[in-house]
C-alpha cells in the first residue's frame, strides 16, 4: 500500500480545516442521525455514485466534466430520500446564498420500531452546529449517520481513518458502513479489509495495527456465521442498504484527479465488503480536496482505496449492539468478544 501511516487522530479531522458533527434520534421509534462536514473555504468536491438504489442531493453538480464545485459542506444522513431534507437544515444555518450542499442518505427506516421517523432539516442543523464546535475526535459508531446502520445481520456504524504520506500529504476518509452485502470473513471472523493493515490509534507514538489482533475463536465463529450471510433483501429484516463516505486530502488536485479518488474510494468499499454495488446498494463517495498542498496526484489517489477500506472497519468494529421495536442487531464486539476484546483494549 502507498500510505502505511495513520495521521495523529486517524480521523478525517487530521485534515486541517474539516469540522465533523453528528446529531441522532433514539427515542420513541426512532434509530436513525444525520452526519455534517463541515469545509474550509475553497474546498472542491465531486462524487462517484454507484449501486442500483442511490438517495442523493446535488452529485450532479458535483461533475468533474464541468470543473466540479466549491462546497461548504456535505451531508450524510439516515432516513432514505426522506432523510435528505437534513440538507435544507444544513443549508438554512449556513446561511449565505444559495450554498451548494451536497448530501447522500442511506436507509434505516423502520429500524427504531417507527418507519415514519427520519432526519429533517432540524437535525441538519443540530449536526451542523455540533460541526462547528465539535472535538476533533467525534463520536463514530452508533452516532449520526451511522446510528440506524446495519450491515449483513450485524449492527453497522459510522467510521473514520486517515493516511500520511512522506510529504506530510493528508488523505482521509469518514464512511458509514450499511451495505448488503457482509464485511467479515465467516472462516476468520477478521474484517475482509483487515489486509489494508487498519491502524487504529496511537499507543506511545506508533500506531497500533490490525494485524497485532486474534482471529476470532470457534466458539465465536459457530455463533456468529448466522447473522454474516445477508438476509433476502425482499424481507423487513435488509430491506434496503448503501454505504455513504467523504474521502478527503488537503492535496491540491483537478477535477478529474479528484473524481479518481473518488473511483479508489470505491475501490476500497469494494475491499471492505463483499458483494458491492449491488442491486439494492446505493453506494456513494463524496471527494473532496482543500487544496493547500503540492504533492503526487498517484499516491493521493493509490492511497485512497486503503483509507476508506479502514474507515469502514472502524464503523464495523465501533458499532454497539441495539435492541429496538424492529429487532435485536448484534454488534461485532457481542458476536466476536474474544476479536473484539483485543480491539477494545489497544482503542
Amino acid at each position: 500500500m502507498t500510505a502505511t501511516t495513520a495521521g495523529h487522530l486517524n480521523a478525517i479531522t487530521d485534515i486541517p480545516g474539516i469540522r465533523v458533527g453528528n446529531a441522532t434520534r433514539t427515542h420513541n421509534g426512532a434509530l436513525t442521525g444525520t452526519t455534517v462536514v463541515l469545509l474550509p473555504p475553497g474546498t472542491l468536491a465531486t462524487a462517484d455514485v454507484r449501486g442500483g438504489a442511490p438517495a442523493t442531493r446535488e452529485t450532479t453538480a458535483l461533475d468533474p466534466r464541468y470543473g466540479g464545485r466549491e462546497v461548504p459542506a456535505i451531508v450524510l444522513t439516515g432516513g432514505s430520500s426522506y432523510g435528505l431534507s437534513a440538507a435544507d437544515g444544513v443549508q438554512t444555518w449556513l446561511g449565505t446564498p444559495t450554498p451548494l450542499v451536497p448530501a447522500a442518505a442511506l436507509f434505516d427506516l423502520g429500524r427504531g420500531g417507527n418507519f415514519t421517523l427520519h432526519p429533517d432539516p432540524t437535525l441538519g442543523m443540530e449536526a451542523a452546529e455540533a460541526a462547528k464546535t465539535a472535538n476533533p475526535h467525534f463520536p463514530t459508531g452508533n452516532a449520526g449517520a451511522g446510528t440506524g446502520a446495519v450491515n449483513a445481520g450485524l449492527k453497522g456504524g459510522l467510521g473514520t481513518a486517515s493516511a500520511v504520506l512522506p510529504d506530510g500529504t493528508v488523505i482521509a476518509a469518514l464512511a458509514a458502513l450499511n451495505a448488503v452485502g457482509t464485511s467479515v470473513d465467516p472462516d476468520t471472523g477478521l474484517p475482509h479489509a483487515a489486509s489494508t493493515g487498519v491502524h487504529h490509534r496511537w499507543r506511545d507514538g506508533e500506531p497500533v495495527a490490525w494485524q497485532e489482533f486474534p482471529t476470532a475463536g470457534g466458539d465465536d465463529l459457530t455463533a456468529a456465521r448466522s447473522h454474516l450471510m445477508p438476509s433476502n433483501p425482499s424481507t423487513p429484516s435488509n430491506p434496503l442498504n448503501t454505504v455513504i463516505g467523504v474521502i478527503a486530502t488537503n492535496a491540491r488536485l483537478t477535477p478529474a484527479q479528484l473524481f479518481r479518488l473518488a473511483n479508489s474510494a470505491h475501490d476500497g468499499l469494494a475491499l471492505a465488503v463483499r458483494p458491492a454495488h449491488g442491486l439494492f446498494d446505493g453506494d456513494t463517495v463524496f471527494a473532496v480536496a482543500t487544496g493547500t498542498e503540492d504533492t503526487d496526484a498517484e499516491a493521493v489517489v493509490a492511497a485512497g482505496a486503503e483509507v476508506f477500506a479502514r474507515a469502514l472497519v472502524h464503523g464495523l468494529l465501533a458499532a454497539e449492539s441495539v435492541t429496538t421495536g424492529w429487532r435485536h442487531v448484534p454488534a461485532y464486539r457481542e458476536l466476536y468478544p474474544r476479536t473484539a476484546a483485543s480491539y477494545q483494549a489497544r482503542w
